[in-house]
C-alpha cells in the first residue's frame, strides 16, 4: 500500500515529470509532516537502526577525551563552542561531557550546541542533556562564530541527499525517479556535465553535494574561529564508481522505493570529496573507527569497566569488539578530523599512532 508520502511524491512527479535522487531523499527524509526524521525516534531496538553511542558509553568517552585534549592544544580557551550535528537522543554528547569532565576547566568552557531538525529527537535530547541546557539549531549557519569550535558528527553526513549519474556511451546522465504504472522507478535522465573518475558505460557515480557543502561550512568555520571537527561515518577513502543508496527498516535492508517515508535512507560517504571541500581547513589522516578508538584507549577502558562491573564483563567485551573489530564496525566506519590549518596533529592521527 502506498504511503502518504508516496502519494505526495506521485503528485509531484505528475507535475514535473521526474525528480532527482537528491529531491527524492530530501522529501523522504525531511518532509515536514511525513519525512522519516520528522516523525519518530528511529534509534534502538524499537526503531530501525542502532548507532555506536547506543552500543556502548565507551564510544562517546573516547571522543570526549579527544575533544578535551584538542581544547588543551588550543590553549584552554575560556569559552568553546561544543557542537554536535545529528545528535540522536543526546547519548553521545552526554558521554562526551562525562569523559571530558576529567580535564579540569573543560566543562566550564564548553557551550553545548546541537544541530537537529527532528522534533521527536529534540525532545529526547532535552531530557538527556537537561543539566547543560543545550542550544538547538536547524543547520550549521546559526552556530556562534565568536569562539573556537569543537564539533562532532557521527552518522550525520550519510543521510544527506546525493545526486546519482549514469555513464552513457558518450555522456553522463542524471539518474531520476519516475512513475511507471503504479510503481516508482529510477531511470536514466538528461545529459549533464560532471567531474568524475574514469568510467565505463553503465557505471553509476554519486555526488553528495549536500555533504560537500556541509563540510565546506565546517572548514570555513574552523579556519575563521579555530578548533577541530570529528566526522565519523561509513564510506570509501577515495572517489569511486558504484551505487550506495540503501534503505533500512527494522534493523534490516529494505527496498529503497518501498514504504517511502517509513525507512531510513543513507549512502556511503566519499571521504576524498569532503576532505577537499573542507579546505582551507586541514584534513588529517583518515582512520578506520577501530584504529581511532584503539589509539584513544578503548581497550584499556573496557578492561577497567569490566573490573568495576564483573557481572557485565561479557557485555562490555562484546560491545568493544563490535565497535573496533574489522568484521563489525571497525573498518567500515571511518574517522576524519578537520582542523584549523595551524593546529598540530590531534591525538590518534599521527601516522605512527595506534
Amino acid at each position: 500500500m502506498i504511503t502518504p508520502l508516496g502519494l505526495i511524491l506521485r503528485e509531484r512527479i505528475r507535475r514535473t515529470g521526474s525528480v532527482t535522487v537528491a529531491e527524492f531523499m530530501e522529501l523522504a527524509l525531511g518532509h515536514p509532516d511525513y519525512g522519516y526524521y520528522r516523525r519518530k525516534d528511529p534509534l534502538g531496538v524499537a526503531g530501525d537502526f542502532t548507532t555506536a553511542p547506543e552500543i556502548s558509553q565507551m564510544f562517546g568517552e573516547m571522543i570526549g577525551l579527544w575533544l578535551a585534549v584538542v581544547w588543551e592544544m588550543l590553549g584552554e580557551p575560556s569559552r568553546v563552542i561544543l557542537a554536535e550535528a545529528g545528535p540522536g537522543r543526546g547519548t553521545l554528547m552526554a558521554d562526551i561531557l562525562r569523559a571530558a569532565a576529567m580535564v579540569p576547566g573543560f566543562l566550564a568552557a564548553a557551550e553545548v550546541h546541537l544541530v537537529e531538525t527532528s522534533p521527536a529527537l529534540r525532545a529526547k535530547q532535552a531530557v538527556t542533556l537537561k543539566d547543560v541546557q543545550p542550544v538547538w539549531h536547524d543547520d550549521l549557519s546559526s552556530l556562534p562564530g565568536d569562539a573556537p569550535l569543537l564539533m562532532v558528527a557521527n552518522e550525520f553526513l550519510d543521510a544527506l541527499p546525493i545526486h546519482q549519474y549514469v555513464r552513457g556511451k558518450t555522456h553522463w546522465h542524471e539518474r531520476v525517479l519516475v512513475q511507471e504504472g503504479k510503481d516508482f522507478a529510477f531511470v536514466t535522465g538528461p545529459v549533464v556535465e560532471i567531474k568524475a573518475p574514469p568510467a565505463r558505460e553503465g557505471d553509476i557515480f554519486e555526488i553528495g553535494q549536500a555533504a560537500r557543502e556541509v563540510t565546506a561550512q565546517i572548514g570555513q568555520k574552523l579556519q575563521a574561529q579555530g578548533g577541530a571537527a570529528l566526522l565519523i561515518d561509513y564510506g570509501h577513502e577515495f572517489s569511486a564508481m558504484g551505487e550506495t543508496l540503501q534503505a533500512v527498516r527494522q534493523h534490516a535492508f529494505a527496498p529503497v522505493l518501498e514504504k517511502i517515508g517509513e525507512s531510513d535512507l543513507t549512502t556511503h560517504i566519499d571521504f576524498q570529496a569532503i576532505a577537499e571541500a573542507a579546505r582551507p581547513a586541514r584534513a588529517q589522516l583518515l582512520l578506520t573507527q577501530g584504529r581511532f578508538l584503539r589509539a584513544m584507549g578503548i581497550e584499556l577502558r573496557a578492561e577497567r569497566l569490566s573490573r568495576a562491573q564483573p557481572d557485565k564483563a561479557n557485555d562490555i567485551a562484546i560491545a568493544c569488539r563490535r565497535l573496533i573489530d574489522a568484521a563489525e564496525m571497525g573498518t567500515l566506519f571511518k574517522v576524519l578530523a578537520l582542523t584549523h590549518s595551524d593546529l598540530p596533529i590531534p591525538p590518534g592521527f599521527a601516522a605512527d599512532d595506534a
